[in-house]
């Protein structure tokens, strides 16, 4: 199944810090589910980011996940970067088209 890089960024400060916690039991629902392999903020910049691993059958079912996000119902999603990723080498070498090759 393919593995989505998902970026985007967050400029209504006061939103994201209503909405994080919904935000958080989210992903955790997610994890749960196995949909979500990793996330995490992209600290550094003027606004809070973040970077996603989300694992869907297609962009249409992995932007329907999307908008269940707590920060994509309030409108609090900015510049969305969305794209397929390929994890050949690594520790994501199990979600790859190549599993159990190319390791070492």
């Amino acid at each position: 199944m393919p593995l989505f890089v998902v970026r985007f960024h967050h400029p209504d400060a006061e939103g994201w810090q209503q909405q994080l916690m919904p935000h958080i039991a989210f992903l955790q629902d997610l994890l749960k589910q196995g949909v979500l392999k990793a996330s995490g903020p992209l600290p550094g910049g003027r606004d809070k980011a973040a970077l996603l691993l989300i694992e869907a059958p297609d962009r249409a079912a992995l932007d329907a996940i999307i908008a269940r996000d707590p920060f994509a119902v309030h409108g609090l999603i900015a510049d969305m970067v969305v794209e397929e990723w390929d994890p050949i080498f690594g520790v994501f070498n199990a979600l790859s088209s190549m599993p159990g090759q190319m390791q070492g």
